[in-house]
This record gives structure tokens, C-alpha cells and sequence, in this order.
């Protein structure tokens, strides 16, 4: 895989995911393999050059990020390059635009989605920001405003012109939210209307089997896992693993799932302190136990542990708990283990290439209303 630059051997990547892509949950999917190249929460330019705290809290790295994008929105285009001048000058990788995100206060201000429905000025506004800097500067795009107005394609010809060295493109218009299907055709559109630059789908990937299905369904050169890593950490491992083997690994066991939660705990506090970072991991918390088979009194006491030393309480009490479900060796009794993950795509039987959606939850926060 190949992005300006850079050459790596993942060809996935995490999506920015507003309010839980932060340092803490980049590291713990790095660490958990699979992964090459992360992307921050998306930060407003105007906050970076005004040097706001919280955006420069949201792009807070680390040398073991040796390759990030920080995804910037905006619509200011002297706002925008020398936003992108002050990224570079702190050694990341490389610059992001958001022209995907529906949120209102977004796309209110001409940024966002709505960068999609005027193409001339987009590009004037990205040229700028790639004769600016020397480091590669990326586009995640949404397919189009609805289904009337599908811009993608001539979109991505222009930021092509325009100097963008890869383009991510979320299946779904800005009308859609997260709701309905996938439209993996409107993704491949997306592919062949670019003659150099990388491809990269997005979209209700949860599982191996549906990144494979993208990749060949689309051409895409590679694909990005949002809420699909926040819900399953292990995603990029087990589906690198898939890609390259057609083996399917194993879901983690508790004992693992209790290791990489205390991981991502830790790694929460050393960032945002204990008090904090306690608080800001309770709905992470949340997401692991959705994989713990029975889990009610772990959800009982997870909004409300303030310190390490509670959550350590927290989980000693809900094993004691948990033991009558499980065997001699602490595994789950086979009757009490949760549904695989795959059970969650099914293909529609009149469109090969749409994903059906049965169930794929939005985290509560900053995103519950895209």
C-alpha cells in the first residue's frame, strides 16, 4: 500500500470516529496488529491555529505512531493551509479533509459533506493546502449530498487534478446518516473515475468476510474500519490474517478481552488522568461487555467507577458473577456465548453488491445523530 510517500504493508486503516478515535484507542488497535496508518478525531483548523486546548488534545500523538493523519475540517481556505502547515510542522504524516461528516454545525459552515456539492471551490481550497505542504494530503469523501445529487466520482477526478494523494469514500450520501445500505457500485464509481491515486471504501465493515467482499466488490486498493474497530478491536488483525491466509481466527476469550480492556484503561488514565480518563472509558467499557456473553452485573457498576482501583472491584465482582456460566476452564457454556460476529451481514439477494445492514449500533456521543 502506497500513499504519497509512504509505503506500508496493511492495506486497512481506522476511520476517524468523533469522540473515540482518540490517542488511547489508536495505540490499543496498533498494538493489537493489523494496522499501519490511524487518523484522529476530526478537529476544527480554526481551533489548531488559535491553539485551542481541545484541539490539540485531539491530535495528541506519540512516536509509536509513526504513521497518522490528522483529519481537519473547515472551510476557510487560508484557515485550511495553514492548518495543514502546522500539522506538518509537528512531523505527522499527513493531512486529512473532511468532506464526509453530515453533522449539522459541520456542514453549516460550508465544510463537511457540503464540500461536496460545490466542486470548484473545494478544489481551490485543497490545491492550496497540497502546494502548502510536503506532506501527503487525503480526502474522505461521502458518496454524494442524496441520492439526487451522487458527486463522488467527479469529485474524486477533480481532487485528483487538485494533488490529493488518496481518497476515502463512505458508501452512503449525507442524507442517509448511518441508515440503509452500503452501495459498493457508488464506491466502485469512485475507483474508476481516479487513474493514480488509492481508493479506500468505508462503510458496516465489521467482519473479514465484508472487508473481502468490498475489496472485490469495489477494486478499492484498501479499506477503512470505523465503528467496526470500536465494537471489535481485533478486527484489523483477524481480517489482514483472512485477506491473506481465507482463515478466519478465532473471537477473543474473556481472559483477552479482560487484558486489552485493562490496556486501553491504563492507556486512558497515562493521557487524561485518572479521574478523566475513568470517566471518558466508561462507554469504551461498555462496548467490550457487548462481547462478553452475559454481562449484567459488569453494566451495572461500569457508569460509575472513577479510579483503576474501582474498575479492578468492578471486575472481580462481575467474574465471581459470571462463573456459574462457564466451564472448568473459565470459558463461556457454549448456550450463554454470543453470536459471531459474521451473523451481522448478510448479502442482499437482489443486488450482489450491496451490503445488508441487520444490526450494526452507532456509539452514544458526538456521532449518534450522523
Amino acid at each position: 500500500m502506497r500513499i504519497g510517500p509512504y509505503e506500508f504493508e496493511s492495506n486497512l486503516f481506522l476511520s476517524p470516529l468523533a469522540g473515540y478515535t482518540n490517542l488511547p484507542f489508536r495505540l490499543v488497535v496498533r498494538e493489537i496488529g493489523g494496522l499501519d496508518w490511524t487518523t484522529t478525531d476530526l478537529v476544527n483548523a480554526r481551533s489548531l491555529l488559535e491553539r485551542n486546548p481541545r484541539g490539540l488534545q485531539l491530535i495528541r500523538t506519540c512516536p509509536a505512531e509513526k504513521l497518522l493523519a490528522v483529519q481537519l475540517f473547515g472551510a476557510v481556505p487560508e484557515e485550511m493551509r495553514d492548518a495543514a502547515l502546522f500539522v506538518e510542522s509537528l512531523g505527522i504524516a499527513s493531512v486529512d479533509i473532511n468532506m464526509g461528516c453530515p453533522v449539522k454545525k459541520v456542514v453549516g459552515i460550508g465544510s463537511g459533506s457540503a464540500m461536496m456539492t460545490e466542486l470548484a471551490k473545494t478544489a481551490a481550497l485543497v490545491r492550496g493546502m497540497v502546494e502548502a505542504v510536503k506532506i501527503p494530503v487525503t480526502a474522505k469523501m461521502r458518496l454524494g449530498w442524496d441520492d439526487q445529487n451522487i458527486t463522488a466520482p467527479d469529485l474524486a477526478r477533480v481532487l485528483e487534478d487538485a494533488g490529493v494523494a488518496a481518497i476515502f469514500v463512505h458508501g452512503r450520501t449525507r442524507a442517509q446518516g448511518f441508515s440503509g445500505t452500503v452501495n459498493l457500485a457508488g464506491i466502485r464509481a469512485v475507483v474508476q473515475a481516479v487513474k493514480r491515486i488509492p481508493v479506500i471504501g468505508n462503510g458496516d465493515v465489521t467482519t473479514p468476510e465484508a472487508a473481502k467482499h468490498m475489496l472485490d466488490e469495489t477494486g478499492c486498493a484498501g479499506v477503512s474500519i470505523g465503528r467496526g474497530a470500536f465494537y471489535n478491536p481485533w478486527i484489523f488483525t483477524h481480517t489482514r490474517q483472512y485477506l491473506q491466509t481465507g482463515a478466519l481466527q478465532p473471537d477473543p476469550g474473556y481472559r483477552e478481552l479482560a487484558h486489552v480492556m485493562r490496556r486501553h484503561l491504563d492507556l486512558m488514565i497515562e493521557v487524561f488522568g485518572e479521574d478523566h480518563g475513568c470517566r471518558l472509558f466508561r462507554k469504551p467499557a461498555s462496548w467490550y461487555a457487548k462481547r462478553f456473553g452475559p454481562a449484567k452485573e459488569f453494566k451495572k457498576g461500569v457508569t460509575q467507577f472513577r479510579t483503576r482501583a474501582e474498575f479492578e472491584a468492578l471486575l472481580a465482582s462481575y467474574e465471581k458473577w459470571r462463573a456459574p456460566f462457564c466451564d472448568e476452564r473459565g470459558e463461556l457454556l457454549a448456550k450463554f456465548r454470543p453470536a459471531p460476529m459474521v451473523a451481522t451481514f448478510m448479502l442482499d439477494p437482489d443486488d450482489p453488491t450491496v451490503l445488508q445492514r441487520q444490526a450494526i449500533p452507532v456509539p452514544k456521543g458526538p456521532v449518534e445523530t450522523w
